[in-house]
């Protein structure tokens, strides 16, 4: 008989107990990124100190100027010890302001760059660096390798920038798009020199 009565109080909490549903799922468990979730890249921070990546990180600056998005996709290299300006970066030559692919600049409204009007899309950001000053180029075909389809026939727009040296490094190139009274500037710093670009959006 007592056997019997553990048998049924066994039964009994066993048909009362919730399973879980095949839809459940377990504490501690994940979901992995799907390629359409995956970010266009990581946000560079400021960063000062030595970087021990050797790669260039695929990196994405966002903000918004006025009422225009703007988004910036580039390829972060790190300085590593190494001489920039005059080495690594050469002077006066078409330089990809990153590294691999093209930086690729994107907005949703026409804005103007440096006083340029600049039609809604997106183009590849070049520049020639300079030991006093910088050109900027806007180009067309923004999906390209480095500058090797480079034509400057492509070109949308051009213009100079002077150079501002920091005193304070930044260890891997970095993109930053700043909202201000007066509209807005794109910033790319490096190493401990940055080039501002203003910009006037709707």
């Amino acid at each position: 008989m007592i056997r019997l009565l553990l048998v049924i109080t066994i039964l009994g909490l066993i048909s009362c107990g919730e399973r879980p549903t095949s839809n459940s799922v377990e504490s501690g468990s994940s979901t992995a990124l799907k390629p359409a979730d995956a970010p266009d890249g990581i946000t560079i921070e400021r960063q000062t100190q030595p970087d021990t990546i050797k790669k260039s990180i695929r990196a994405l600056a966002q903000g918004t100027i006025g009422k225009t998005n703007i988004s910036i996709t580039y390829h972060s290299p790190a300085v590593r010890g190494r001489i920039i300006w005059g080495g690594l970066v050469p002077y006066d030559q078409v330089w990809v302001t990153g590294a691999h692919m093209a930086t690729t600049i994107r907005f949703d409204a026409e804005l103007e760059l440096m006083g340029k009007p600049l039609p809604a899309g997106q183009y590849a950001l070049f520049t020639i660096p300079g030991k006093d000053t910088w050109t900027v180029i806007v180009n067309q075909n923004w999906q390209q390798h480095l500058t090797d389809e480079y034509d400057a026939a492509l070109d949308v727009i051009r213009f100079e920038v002077k150079p501002i040296q920091e005193t304070e490094p930044q260890e891997r190139l970095r993109y930053a798009i700043i909202e201000t009274e007066a509209g807005g500037v794109i910033t790319m710093q490096w190493e401990k020199l940055k080039i501002e670009i203003p910009v006037s959006g709707q």
